[in-house]
């Protein structure tokens, strides 16, 4: 009788919980979505304690908004941090394991998303661009591209011993609502290493990065439906004598969970259907609809979509999910058998007493079965959910240079103004701007 008694005792604090927390992150949100991210900051460290009980979302979402800030040396630090969590948590989960198996996936450390893990390198590169510091940005960037290369088969082994011990526990694994990730190469990662190897004039290593990123689009449609940018082609084509201004510009948040229930069935003698929760990721749409680049000489320019973060964490989640598919088959396979054997002993004895109890523990299981199955819908908050890109070759010389972010109406939703931004030859001038309303 303990089991269900138990399950709910400890649902009540965690609901309260992620109530407090849901209030807190709101009050986050607030300034953020209107570009006060100091305020963001402060309002974070404050409430950090009621918002986050795992290391690696807390670098993640103030190491993003540090970056917002401008705080780039904060943002670095916080971000590398989130990295090594994230190596620690995966490293941690292994033993973890166990207990993830009788409850659900919560109760391990959360190891980040593939997607948080990879762009983190990103906005680490803009950063130390931001702090001249060109060399570590392309550093950045190669850990980026190793991390992608490494997806194809980061999760091959224990997919294939899961699959397996699936098939064991419920005579053939259901079809996986997961699958095969084809997302090895970002078009953001060989953009931002094209800029940077041209700015410290290494020219062969910009036009091998400047074929990569055409080829990205190429070997992943489902993350590139759109064109790439026209203004690509005149990155590495640009005049003796003239300069090149280059913009980055974010707009919306990346995606977050819900929950999706479940019921699978199984067709066994002893066991027809289990309750599974999985984690689905969620768009959360931008309202900015258009993007444009204005000088003080009259010269304007629009921007254009680089790379989606939502569908690229849609394709990089695809083998997780398949692994938390199958897990939850097994979990779920687990509970049903604890409850069918409980409930077949107690149907066998002659003891009525033994029924009895045996009866209780069955419902408790079946109670238990239904209540812990959770899906895990930890995910970072404050990662962009479009990256786009433009660029004008001009006259040497200082500007005044506006990005202007617009609704579908044609309503302006920011404005940002660079102010005496010096545009010089031979060197990288890039602006970046973000918008996350």
């Amino acid at each position: 009788m303990k089991s269900p008694v138990l399950s709910w005792f400890l649902f009540i604090p965690i609901c309260w919980f992620v109530s407090c927390a849901s209030d807190a992150s709101a009050r986050v949100d607030a300034p953020a979505y209107k570009g006060h991210y100091a305020d963001s900051l402060e309002v974070l460290e404050k409430n950090k304690n009621k918002i986050y009980k795992d290391p690696v979302l807390y670098y993640l979402d103030k190491g993003i908004l540090a970056h917002y800030a401008g705080e780039y040396g904060d943002s670095t630090e916080l971000l590398q941090r989130a990295e090594q969590a994230i190596a620690e948590a995966f490293t941690k989960s292994i033993t973890q394991e166990i207990a993830s198996y009788i409850l659900n996936d919560t109760v391990k450390d959360y190891p980040g998303e593939d997607y948080e893990d990879i762009y983190s390198n990103a906005f680490n590169a803009l950063s130390y661009y931001h702090l001249n510091k060109y060399e570590d940005a392309l550093v950045e960037i190669r850990r980026m591209n190793e991390k992608l290369s490494f997806l194809a088969d980061k999760y091959g082994e224990v997919l294939t011993n899961l699959q397996d011990l699936a098939e064991e526990k419920t005579g053939s694994a259901p079809a996986s609502p997961g699958g095969q990730t084809r997302f090895f190469n970002s078009a953001f990662a060989r953009y931002l290493g094209m800029l940077f190897y041209r700015g410290g004039k290494y020219d062969d290593d910009a036009r091998i990065d400047y074929t990569y990123l055409k080829a990205a689009f190429a070997a992943a449609p489902k993350v590139y439906p759109h064109p790439a940018p026209r203004s690509l082609d005149d990155e590495l084509a640009i005049p003796p004598g003239k300069a090149r201004l280059n913009v980055v510009s974010f707009s919306g948040l990346s995606p977050i969970k819900e929950e999706e229930t479940l019921r699978i069935p199984l067709f066994l003698p002893s066991l027809r259907y289990i309750k599974i929760a999985l984690p689905v990721m969620s768009p959360r749409v931008s309202a900015a609809a258009r993007i444009e680049t204005v000088l003080n000489t009259g010269a304007s320019f629009t921007l254009e979509l680089l790379e989606d973060l939502e569908a690229v964490a849609q394709e990089t989640f695809k083998q997780r999910l398949e692994v938390i598919y199958l897990k939850s088959i097994i979990r779920g396979s687990l509970k049903g058998f604890t409850s069918s054997a409980l409930g077949a002993a107690a149907e066998k004895t002659d003891d009525i007493s033994a029924a009895l109890v045996l009866g209780i523990l069955s419902l408790g299981a079946q109670v238990l079965a239904e209540t812990s199955e959770q899906a895990d819908l930890r995910i970072s908050r404050y990662f962009p959910g479009k990256v786009y890109i433009g660029g004008l070759t001009v006259d040497p010389g200082v500007y005044s240079v506006t990005v202007n972010y617009y609704a579908k109406n044609g309503a302006l939703l920011a404005s940002f103004t660079q102010e005496k931004m010096y545009i010089r030859e031979n060197k990288l001038n890039l602006m970046e701007t973000v918008c996350l309303k």
